[in-house]
């Protein structure tokens, strides 16, 4: 696996601790179907929260925002509805972007509630 790879992981693996020190419940990590994949799958206060994780080791090029297409929001949202129907989840479901950026020991984080929505999903 790429050395990439490896931090995105890392990455995902921070976030989920950071949101269960908030209180989420962690529903799932790296669920995939297919080709449509979720980097974690939470829930907080009756919202299903489907997090997005973009790791970097800096962000020198690019802030890991940046990177969060609109491509990519399409295929998140139709992964939370595969997820949603697999899983027959009633809850209102919010999509939300973690950031982690530089060393894995000591990151900074930036967590974006509501980041992006779907038609679908209004509440």
């Amino acid at each position: 696996m790429a050395l990439h790879n490896d931090y995105g992981n890392l990455g995902e693996e921070i976030a989920a601790e950071y949101l269960k020190a908030k209180g989420y419940v962690i529903h799932q990590m790296h669920w995939r179907t297919g080709h449509k994949e979720l980097d974690i799958v939470a829930e907080t206060d009756g919202t299903l929260v489907v997090v997005e994780v973009k790791a970097r080791r800096n962000s020198i090029f690019c802030k890991p925002e940046d990177v969060l297409s609109v491509n990519k929001m399409r295929r998140i949202v139709l992964a939370a509805d595969a997820y949603v129907r697999y899983h027959r989840i009633d809850l209102p479901v919010r999509f939300d972007l973690i950031t982690v950026v530089g060393d894995p020991r000591n990151p900074r984080i930036t967590h974006y509630e509501k980041a992006f929505t779907s038609p679908v999903w209004y509440k």
